[in-house]
Parts: C-alpha cells; structure tokens; sequence
C-alpha cells in the first residue's frame, strides 16, 4: 500500500484532516500528517488566511518539505493534501522524481511552463468553486497534460469547496463518499 504525505488545508490540522488519515490508514495506507501551522486551528476562512499569510508561503513549503524528507528516501512518496494543503503537495511532488502519485482534495498550484512529471494526479473539487474557478482548473488541467501528468479530474456539483470537512459549512456528505471512494481506489491503483 501506499505511505502518504497529507498536508492541511489553511484552516489547520482539524479533525477532519485526522478523520481522512484514519479512512486512509484502514485501507492499509501509512499516513503522516504533519502540522505546518504550529498547533493553530481556526474555523473560518479568513482567520486561515491570517495565519497562512502570516507563516508565508515559502515558509509553509518549507516546513512541509522538512516533514517530507524523511519519508521520500525509498521513494514511491504520495502527496496528498486539502485546498492550500493540495497546492503545497502539488509542489513537493513535482519536486520528488520518485513521488508516487498526487491526490488533491479541493486545490491546486501554479505549474511551471517547463514542468515535467510522469506521476498519476488525481483532484477531487466542487463545481462551481471560488477557490478554484473553472477557467484555472482547465489552465491547470491542460498544463498539467502538457508536463506529461496521468490526471484525473473529479467535480461535484453543488457541493462547497472543502466539501469533505463534516464540521464545516461546505460540507456535503454525498460529494464526500464518492469521493473518498474514487481517491481510495486511485491510492489502491499505484
């Protein structure tokens, strides 16, 4: 089975972050989940984006990177992470060349124009979603094609942008199961 690398997403390490490495972890999967905001947990956006701006992105990326490096060097390392989560994984991962996969659950990162990966990518996310407005995922969607990614996309409908957090207002349980269903079956592929 897979060892997973799944990052938070801005409002911290919630429950929810737990409850999702626990689904994994009975599937058989290892799974770390490290804390890039010190123990700080919010639930509102805007106090996660307080923190977020006040941590600094290079400084988030790099507090994940130093939970990564112990894991990566067997190589076959997933990164998984929700919205900010999912975009720093996106980053280690395309800076692993032995990464094993990508599982984004509600967000994405910039790409560069020479990226260059072979890994499977696999991004669950609402439609519509402010966070990840159409127009970027399909920009994501054909960059990601072009550095040579095998990615899937998967969008619910209806559902709110971090749709797999029970104890938030986004929540929908439907959009949840099924997409912890396809991302169980996508771990269980690589």
């Amino acid at each position: 089975m897979a060892r997973i690398l799944l990052l938070h997403s801005m409002y911290g390490l919630r429950p929810a972050v737990h409850q999702a490495a626990d689904r994994l972890r009975a599937a058989g999967h290892e799974v770390h989940t490290p804390d890039l905001y010190d123990g700080r947990v919010v639930d509102e956006a805007e106090a996660g984006l307080e923190i977020k701006d006040e941590i600094g992105r290079d400084e988030l990326l790099r507090r994940a990177v130093v939970a990564a490096a112990p894991l990566t060097g067997e190589g076959g390392l997933v990164y998984a992470g929700f919205s900010l989560g999912g975009s720093i994984a996106q980053n280690l991962a395309f800076a692993d060349d032995k990464a094993g996969g990508l599982l984004l659950m509600h967000g994405t990162s910039d790409i560069a124009e020479d990226a260059s990966t072979d890994i499977p990518v696999q991004l669950h996310v609402a439609d519509p979603d402010t966070w990840e407005p159409v127009d970027w995922l399909n920009a994501w969607y054909l960059q990601m094609r072009k550095a040579g990614a095998d990615v899937e996309v998967f969008r619910y409908r209806g559902a709110g942008h971090l749709f797999t957090d029970p104890d938030l207002p986004d929540y929908d349980a439907e959009a949840a199961e099924r997409a912890w269903a396809t991302a169980l079956d996508f771990l269980a592929s690589l």
